[in-house]
């Protein structure tokens, strides 16, 4: 009798494929399947010698797996609630007859938490065993080892540990996988990994923006991103701006960056974030800019007509480049603190009101490898954690306060600089304006609280009455 697989994977596009490859090296035979019969034969034809298993169909896929099975899904998700129906939920249910009591379904895209929690009670109701798994780190990442975010039954982790620990990537020696909590907290958590990124990628845009503004040329900016990344702000999305700024199209010797239309593209997971966001009273205005900022870059046609009607200043930025490629450099790394701190604060709020347990310092821990924000600064926000579980802001913890101190000056100067040349900064004002209300001891809401109640009677407090007291005052009318 053949050897039966200790995993199998069901999807075959090139995330796919990479996993696929990833797990094998590791010293798993993996049973593979794609709805395409021939995408599957070319697939194991074109890596012979490795212990790979092609599967025609889903019956011969189910029957050459180890029990417990360890099936895992890679077909685009479309679902945008919970009631939604989509790919993902026609793979399960062809399965579901094939399986056995205990074994393991894994949903390793980019699912709503909502609908993995759907298909989590779903299938635990037949006997059967579910992981919603965030997986980040794009192609590359899941060949060489991305960061793994699984959600579900702990004990179902316990099955699954050895499989995702190999193949996730290593930092100082840990994976970059734990158990994040129950139900959908993987596919939550990565949902807001997602928002972070979008923050992330939006203030690098911003710093680009001005310093193309300010006449750098693409060479000069590659070698500012490059610089950086060899510093505090080494990252990822740092090190492959660089490099993009570098690329040179073959065709007309130009910079491919510059050759690329203005027109940003989503899947939709930031949009989610913005929604859970506002469903938890948590401000995520960085994000929340950046979502904003891909959707006006959809409106091109719209955008260039605007631009022959509507003025501005003309852009006139002087001075020392050194100097303020120092002062963007202190203006996004303190508003990429602030993209963090947002995301974070959701991921609290949210784990609270869910009771999923969540640990934030050991969350940022597999962010430091492997996925897409991974930055060195992710040490110093696992560490904040570590020191300090209950720390309610990522902003108040030492060393971000205090990073937050010596770059306000520089980070407000960038800020002024951009809008007096009406250079569009919306994540880096709106990261700004997050940590000047934050810090105020008093903001005029007490006007719009005065402003709600005289047009809706909507009640206030006052400052010298005991809390939770309510109040409203008779208004002059004036509406005749």
């Amino acid at each position: 009798m053949s050897k039966k697989s200790d995993f199998g994977l069901i999807g075959l596009a090139v995330m796919g494929q990479n996993l696929v490859l990833n797990v094998e090296s590791r010293g798993f035979q993996v049973s593979v399947y794609n709805r395409t019969t021939s995408v599957t034969d070319e697939f194991v034809a074109k890596h012979p010698g490795k212990a790979l298993v092609a599967a025609h169909t889903l019956e011969e896929f189910v029957q050459s797996l180890a029990t417990p099975r360890k099936i895992h899904i890679m077909v685009k998700s479309t679902a945008v609630k919970d009631t939604d129906r989509d790919a993902v939920d026609a793979v399960i249910e062809q399965l579901i007859p094939l399986l056995d009591q205990g074994d393991i379904v894994i949903d390793g895209g980019n699912s709503f938490y909502q609908t993995t929690e759907r298909r989590d009670t779903y299938l635990a109701e037949k006997g059967l065993r579910f992981i919603g798994a965030g997986v980040s780190g794009g192609e590359e990442g899941a060949r060489k080892g991305p960061s793994i975010m699984p959600g579900g039954p702990a004990s179902t982790w316990e099955v699954m540990k050895p499989i995702f620990e190999s193949i996730a990537a290593k930092v100082d020696g840990e994976p970059c996988v734990i158990h994040i909590g129950p139900g959908g907290a993987g596919h939550y958590v990565k949902m807001i990994h997602n928002g972070i990124e979008y923050g992330d990628m939006q203030l690098i845009c911003e710093a680009y923006n001005i310093f193309k503004a300010a006449g750098f040329t693409t060479d000069e900016m590659a070698k500012v991103f490059n610089d950086w990344n060899e510093g505090d702000m080494q990252s990822y999305l740092i090190q492959i701006t660089g490099k993009a700024l570098e690329q040179k199209d073959a065709e007309t010797g130009k910079s491919i960056v510059e050759l690329i239309v203005d027109k940003a593209g989503q899947k939709g997971t930031g949009q989610w974030t913005l929604l859970n966001a506002a469903e938890n009273a948590v401000v995520i205005s960085t994000i929340n800019a950046a979502v904003e900022a891909r959707i006006l870059s959809s409106k091109k046609k719209a955008r260039v007509a605007a631009s022959k009607e509507l003025t501005g200043p003309t852009v006139n930025i002087t001075g020392d480049k050194a100097e303020l490629v120092k002062k963007v450099h202190d203006a996004l790394y303190a508003s990429k603190v602030i993209s963090y701190a947002q995301g974070l604060d959701l991921i609290k709020t949210t784990g609270e009101s869910k009771k999923w347990n969540l640990d934030l310092g050991r969350i940022a821990a597999i962010w430091r490898g492997g996925c897409i924000i991974r930055a060195r600064f992710l040490n110093k926000i696992t560490e904040a954690y570590r020191e300090n579980a209950e720390l309610s802001n990522l902003m108040l913890a030492p060393f971000f306060k205090d990073l937050l101190s010596k770059t306000q000056q520089n980070w407000r100067e960038v800020v002024s600089l951009a809008t007096l040349n009406g250079i569009p900064v919306p994540a880096f004002s709106a990261s700004l304006g997050y940590y000047d209300s934050y810090r105020a001891e008093r903001l005029p809401a007490n006007l719009l609280q005065a402003q709600r109640d005289f047009f809706g009677a909507h009640t206030y407090e006052r400052t010298d009455k005991p809390e939770g007291q309510f109040f409203h005052t008779e208004w002059p009318e004036v509406i005749g």
